[in-house]
């Protein structure tokens, strides 16, 4: 019995010295968790297409609060609006005599492909190759929109792309597409007056007046109407010409047409019908 008590007092006190031994090297691993934990998500939050927007959306504010005097441009951000369909979502707004600019940001990294009349462009990073809407069309919208609900000719309203980060253009793009502050040597090329300033205050003024709250209630409102927009095209898949069966949306790779898309036939390469 007194042997059984030594062992186990024996035992109690090698364990105790092993914990001895170790506890420095857990508090260092608790330690280094504690930062690393931290890092990871950091990583995360910092690697998010939201974050990318916002950090992008941030560049341009910053570069127009800098370069842009104050007296002569006065900058709009954020901003969503009301139209016969639904909502749409203006990045930045920049209101001057020489006219409205309407500016699309774009934060995307690698080679960016496109030209004024496709449909989609394309951004290659590597051996990745992926298709993205043409921002030009897509700032089509925000235009028009502005141009219904303002009370200014079509032609004092610019329409501007702004890529940030690390992209480089591989295609010659026109003059509105521009990168990181290639926009503000744009908007300071136009020179012509082409509004008073009784038309620039009463500009800002509707703006504001007829902009939707800022706020996530509104940016989810907007999103819905996104996806609500998306399924109509879902349901009005066309059916195959030659034989009937379903078809689906491909993207023109090669020639004059690459980049736009078309209606090719599921079977393919068994059946060859198209809808253009």
């Amino acid at each position: 019995m007194l042997q059984t008590v030594a062992y186990n007092g024996d035992h109690t006190k090698h364990w105790a010295n092993m914990a001895t031994v170790f506890s420095p090297f857990i508090q260092i691993g608790i330690t280094v968790l504690c930062y690393l934990i931290p890092l990871v998500i950091l990583i995360g939050i910092l690697k998010s297409p939201k974050f990318k927007g916002a950090f992008g959306e941030f560049q341009i504010n910053m570069a127009a609060r800098l370069f842009l005097p104050k007296d002569e441009y006065h900058l709009i951000k954020d901003v969503t609006l009301p139209t016969e369909d639904g909502t749409t979502q203006i990045d930045h707004i920049v209101v001057s005599r020489f006219g409205v600019f309407v500016l699309e940001t774009k934060n995307m990294k690698g080679w960016i492909f496109g030209a004024a009349d496709q449909k989609t462009w394309t951004q290659k990073i590597y051996r990745y190759t992926s298709k993205f809407q043409n921002p030009l069309r897509q700032n089509y919208k925000h235009v028009k929109t502005l141009e219904a609900l303002l009370n200014i000719p079509l032609a004092a309203i610019h329409s501007v792309v702004v890529f940030v980060g690390n992209s480089t253009f591989k295609t010659a793009m026109p003059d509105n597409v521009t990168y990181a502050l290639g926009y503000i040597r744009y908007i300071k090329s136009k020179r012509d007056i082409v509004l008073s300033q009784g038309q620039v205050e009463a500009v800002i003024v509707q703006i504001e007046q007829l902009r939707l709250q800022r706020g996530m209630a509104t940016n989810r409102q907007h999103v819905r109407h996104l996806r609500e927009k998306a399924k109509p095209r879902e349901e009005s898949t066309p059916d195959c010409p030659k034989c009937g069966s379903s078809m689906v949306l491909r993207n023109v790779r090669k020639g004059k047409n690459a980049g736009n898309t078309f209606w090719g036939c599921k079977r393919f390469p068994a059946c060859r019908g198209i809808v253009a």
